[in-house]
C-alpha cells in the first residue's frame, strides 16, 4: 500500500507540477517577481497537501514565535526534497539558497530565478561565494527570509557532517537573526528514491544564535541548538555536539 500510495503521489507531483508550469507562462512573460513568488508559493502548498493526501504524512512545525517578521537567516537542516517546499508557506517572503543545476529543471528552473531564488554554482568557489554573498544582502534590504541548507545536500537523520563556508559567511555579513531549524523529514520522505513513509515530519525552530561570536563558535552554536531541538522533540539528531576539527 506504502508503494501504491507513493506512485499516486508522484502523479499527482508530476501533474500539478506541468498544469501549473503552463499556468505560469504569463507571469514569465510578464516578469512578475512578486506574482512568481506567490505563485510558487501556492504550487509548494499544494504540494505539501498531496503528500499528507496520499502518503499520509502529518506536518508539526513548533517554535513559529522565533521567527521575526523581518529579515533573517534560516539554517536549517536538510533531509529530503520536502525542505525545499515546507518554507514557501513558513515566511512571508521567502528565498531559498539553491545549487545552480535547478534553474536548469524544465517549467521549474525559470519561476525559481523570477521568484528570486538565489542559485549557487559550487564549483566556482569564492567566486560564487561573493556572488552569494551579494545576492544574499540584496535580498535582506527587501525584507525576504533566506533559507540556507548549512549541510551543503541532503544528509541521513542523525548523520553529522561539516557545515559548508556560505553559513558563516552570510552570518558575518548580515545583521540579522540566525535560526536554527532541525527536522527528521528524512524518516518519511528518503533522501533518493520516493517511497514515503507515513507519519508526522516534525520541523523545530530554534531560538537565534550569535552569528558575530566567529566560524567555530557559529558552528558549535547551530549544532548545539540542532541537537537541544531533536532531543525535546524526539527525533534523530547528531549526537556530537563538539566543534569539527576542521574548524
Amino acid at each position: 500500500m506504502i508503494r501504491v500510495r507513493a506512485l499516486l503521489f508522484i502523479v499527482y507531483f508530476v501533474t500539478l507540477t506541468l498544469v501549473m508550469g503552463l499556468g505560469a507562462l504569463p507571469i514569465r512573460i510578464l516578469r512578475r517577481r512578486d506574482a512568481a513568488l506567490r505563485y510558487a508559493q501556492r504550487w509548494s502548498a499544494l504540494t505539501l497537501w498531496g503528500l499528507s493526501a496520499f502518503c499520509r504524512i502529518r506536518i508539526r512545525v513548533v517554535g513559529t514565535d522565533h521567527l521575526p517578521d523581518g529579515p533573517c537567516l534560516i539554517a536549517a537542516q536538510h533531509q529530503s526534497y520536502f525542505d525545499g517546499f515546507v518554507w514557501m508557506n513558513l515566511v512571508r517572503n521567502p528565498a531559498y539558497v539553491i545549487k545552480q543545476e535547478l534553474t536548469r529543471i524544465p517549467f521549474v528552473g525559470p519561476m525559481l530565478l523570477l521568484s528570486g531564488m538565489i542559485p549557487v554554482e559550487r564549483s566556482a568557489g569564492a567566486r560564487a561565494l561573493r556572488s552569494l554573498m551579494k545576492a544574499s544582502q540584496d535580498h535582506f534590504d527587501r525584507d525576504r527570509q533566506i533559507i540556507i541548507f548549512p549541510e551543503g545536500t541532503r544528509t541521513a537523520p542523525g548523520k553529522r557532517v561539516a557545515l559548508q563556508p556560505g553559513i558563516v559567511a552570510l552570518a558575518k555579513q548580515a545583521s540579522v537573526p540566525i535560526i536554527p531549524v532541525a527536522t527528521n523529514s528524512g524518516l518519511h520522505w528518503p533522501r533518493r528514491g520516493w517511497l514515503m513513509q507515513p507519519g508526522e515530519i516534525v520541523v523545530a525552530i530554534g531560538a537565534p544564535v550569535p552569528g558575530s561570536a566567529g566560524r567555530a563558535s557559529l558552528i558549535d552554536s547551530i549544532y548545539r541548538s540542532w541537537n537541544t531541538l531533536s532531543e525535546r522533540e524526539n527525533i534523530p539528531h547528531p549526537v556530537d555536539n563538539s566543534v569539527d576539527p576542521e574548524y
